[in-house]
């Protein structure tokens, strides 16, 4: 009786040292079964993120490479740029994809796409604290913050796929001109609204928001005549019917900033918002340089075609301007409310009233000129 009680005292001891055992065990086996698993999701999650540049080759249409100006029409190619050309004639599709790819006006798109998406960012971040809806003193800001996205917005689907054909060619930089003159009313509405000294406000109060309205019309008139007669106008001339009346409408509508500027430094003013006002005149009239003037690839011919043409100096600099003025501008609407909400008060349905006006205008002219050079287009297929 006793060697069995021993023997099965024995076999007790070993289930239970068994079953010790089991439980000591069973969490590290599961803790491992799932290591395990974490790990060959890991791996396969690996594998899926390696396939993606092929799987993103494989989406992109086959892209013809940049080509020189002697194989595009004449209206495509750009004074001393000889190479960098997209073909036309293509797809839309391969136009977007080009997005991604080098060539003469890669670097006009991005410069004013990323500084789109800047602006957006700035306005969905002001809405949170700014009741753009419900403050009517709002609204000129709201304004300037609309037309400095669709003037880059414009611009950048100009640069993308004006090479489509020849005659999306010029409704695409059609509708930049519109996009510009947008730009040029937001801007002189804001210097008036809230930057302007009381002096200067009351000299300029009854004629200031017509004019600045028809010169922003004329200035895409100005610039959608020049596009559309590039065949038979000499560069300077085309130059001419751009910057003129872009320049008079710059004039009036940069007055009340340049009268402020002078009453500050006269008088000593320790005002920081002149610096940012300094700054965006300063990146203007460098802007407007080399937009004027085929700098520098007129010293370096060929040698600017992808990287430092004028015209990509003049983007970064306008864009430069753009975001100096948004925050001149959001700071005097902040710090200047004693002064535009009793000179403003009523003046909301003047200001809608001129916006309207000038983007129906501008419109119909793209349209018009838009007619016009389909039936020129058309008579020259013939």
């Amino acid at each position: 009786m006793y060697l069995l009680g021993v023997a099965a005292g024995g076999d007790t001891v070993d289930k239970v040292s068994i079953n010790r055992l089991d439980l000591a065990t069973v969490p590290s086996v599961t803790m491992a079964t799932v290591v395990m698993d974490q790990i060959g999701r890991l791996f396969i999650n690996i594998q899926q993120i390696r396939q993606i540049p092929r799987l993103v080759e494989q989406s992109i249409p086959s892209m013809p490479c940049p080509v020189k100006d002697s194989e595009v029409p004449q209206i495509f190619r750009e004074q001393y740029i000889y190479s960098g050309y997209r073909p036309v004639k293509q797809s839309w599709r391969y136009y977007f994809f080009t997005l991604f790819q080098r060539h003469n006006e890669s670097v006009n798109v991005w410069t004013h796409l990323i500084a789109a998406l800047v602006v957006l960012l700035k306005l969905q971040k002001l809405s949170e604290t700014e009741e753009f809806l419900s403050d009517p003193h709002a609204l000129p800001l709201l304004i300037l913050l609309l037309s400095a996205f669709t003037y880059l917005t414009f611009s950048s689907l100009a640069h993308l796929f004006h090479s489509t054909s020849e005659f999306a060619h010029y409704s695409f930089f059609f509708l930049d001109y519109v996009g510009v003159a947008i730009y040029q009313y937001g801007s002189a509405l804001v210097h008036y609204y809230y930057s302007v000294e009381e002096e200067w406000y009351h000299i300029i109060k009854p004629f200031y928001l017509p004019m600045a309205t028809i010169l922003a019309w004329l200035s895409c008139v100005g610039c959608c005549y020049s596009k559309s007669n590039a065949k038979v106008l000499c560069p300077w001339t085309r130059k001419l019917y751009q910057v003129v009346p872009a320049g008079l409408a710059y004039i009036l509508d940069i007055s009340p900033i340049v009268h402020r500027i002078n009453n500050c430094y006269s008088s000593g003013c320790t005002d920081d918002t002149i610096w940012y006002h300094s700054g965006q005149i300063i990146f203007f009239l460098i802007s407007a340089h080399f937009f004027s003037c085929p700098h520098p690839e007129k010293w370096f011919p060929g040698k600017c075609d992808i990287f430092l043409q004028g015209h990509q100096i003049f983007h970064v600099f306008i864009v430069l301007c753009t975001l100096a003025q948004l925050e001149a501008v959001h700071l005097d609407y902040k710090n200047r409310q004693h002064f535009y909400q009793i000179w403003h008060r009523d003046s909301t349905w003047s200001v809608i009233t001129s916006f309207v006006l000038l983007i129906s205008f501008s419109i119909a002219t793209m349209l018009y000129m838009r007619h016009l050079i389909k039936i020129k287009l058309s008579h020259k297929d013939k």
